[in-house]
């Protein structure tokens, strides 16, 4: 069983995790409501792309 010769320093250890940070989300905004979305999604009103796809605004 491989076992670790030396500690791993508290800088060495938090330098290996600066990437596992939460990234924001990302929102869109509709071209024709104005409201934002997620990208590529449908928006709350039944919008896609400039277009309405869904009448009933159930998704």
């Amino acid at each position: 069983m491989a076992v670790p010769k030396r500690k791993t320093s508290k800088s060495k250890r938090n330098m290996r995790r600066s990437h596992h940070a939460l990234k924001g989300v990302t929102l869109v905004q509709n071209s024709v409501t104005g409201e934002l979305h997620l990208p590529h999604h449908v928006s709350k009103d039944g919008y896609y792309k400039g277009r309405q796809i869904a009448t009933d605004g159930s998704v």
